[in-house]
């Protein structure tokens, strides 16, 4: 029986909304252990063991991740070009790409929306799961918290520049709470996991949620400790400042969505990160 809008809170609407939202994608898994939020355990566990296991090579060596990470020169070779960024209202990416290179780490966008960086494994997917959420304004792929400047695919992926694939994206606080955003992140990880997200592991694959304000931080500091309470393991989801975000190569912008996927506010399709 659906209850009246007027006898829920507005808390428990949005956790409503967001399991209906998420629930399509999350049908086939097994019980709940340890108390860990169904959403965020089923998604996890749903993704490590659904059909799509690590990426094949082939596609892995085109987008310039395979081969001899140790010899790769950092710094060297093919550099993103930053100006074939989109911008808005399509991408986020040619607004990023701007803060990046001039250092800059901004709490809100030039159309005043709030910025947020998270990371999730691959960031094709994770991206494509905020584009389809309803608050969400814009977004872009990219890197973050590592050490060389202007990094590229393949330097990230030889997980030698400290950086992980993240998601920088801008929302409206008028219609999304920060928390709603933080819920769609650990709907498709394991926070327990160190450096591993599905079958996405390595350093560069690490979760996190990386704040632009004072107030994002305090909030992600009370979600994680609510989380804790529902594990007996350790949740190591970086939680840190924001460091400069740099937009990945255009190619990887909103490429879910490109290769026919659908980005339409709450759409519930299984998102396929390589398919």
């Amino acid at each position: 029986m659906r209850l009246p809008r007027s006898l829920l809170s507005a808390k428990a609407m949005r956790s409503c909304f967001i399991a209906g939202f998420l629930a399509p994608s999350l049908a086939l898994f097994p019980a709940l252990p340890h108390g860990i939020s169904s959403l965020a355990y089923q998604a996890s566990e749903g993704k490590r063991n659904s059909p799509r296991r690590r990426t094949p090579m082939m596609l892995f060596n085109f987008f310039g991740g395979g081969g001899q990470s140790s010899k790769i020169e950092l710094g060297k070779g093919p550099r993103v070009d930053y100006a074939r960024l989109a911008g808005l209202p399509v991408s986020f990416g040619k607004e990023a790409a701007e803060n990046a290179l001039s250092g800059k780490i901004p709490s809100t966008s030039t159309d005043g929306m709030h910025i947020v960086t998270v990371a999730g494994g691959c960031f094709w997917g994770l991206e494509l799961a905020y584009q389809r959420f309803p608050g969400v304004v814009a977004t872009c792929v990219g890197y973050t918290q590592g050490h060389l400047e202007a990094p590229t695919y393949k330097e990230v992926c030889s997980g030698r520049t400290g950086h992980t694939e993240a998601v920088q994206l801008t929302y409206d606080p008028s219609i999304i709470a920060f928390e709603d955003l933080l819920e769609v992140l650990f709907a498709r990880i394991n926070p327990t996991l160190l450096n591993q997200v599905g079958n996405d592991v390595g350093t560069q694959y690490r979760h996190g949620v990386y704040a632009h304000s004072e107030d994002q931080e305090k909030v992600v500091a009370s979600f994680l400790a609510e989380r804790q309470k529902s594990t007996s393991k350790p949740i190591v989801t970086e939680s840190t400042k924001a460091a400069v975000f740099w937009p990945a190569e255009e190619y990887h912008q909103q490429y879910l969505e490109k290769g026919g996927q659908s980005a339409l506010k709450g759409a519930t399709d299984r998102i396929r990160c390589y398919g």
